[in-house]
């Protein structure tokens, strides 16, 4: 199995190619994901959107950031 490397929020991971954002998100947030936290991602500071998780797949060197999206007017 061949692995690559990503930053997920400023630490270096080394996970399999072919993971998901959706899968490292489980990965390294399950908390968030699984209490149902709203929380925003960006993969090289482009946001992804929730839906669209699933089928972004992580290449390496990519840098992952998680956070709380900001609402409001």
């Amino acid at each position: 199995m061949s692995t690559i490397k990503i930053s997920f929020n400023g630490q270096a991971h080394e996970i399999a190619q072919g993971t998901t954002l959706e899968d490292a998100m489980r990965a390294f947030a399950p908390e968030a994901i699984e209490a149902g936290v709203p929380i925003a991602s960006a993969v090289n500071g482009r946001h992804v959107a929730r839906q669209a998780r699933a089928g972004v797949v992580l290449g390496n060197q990519d840098a992952i950031t998680t956070f709380e999206p900001i609402t409001g007017g």
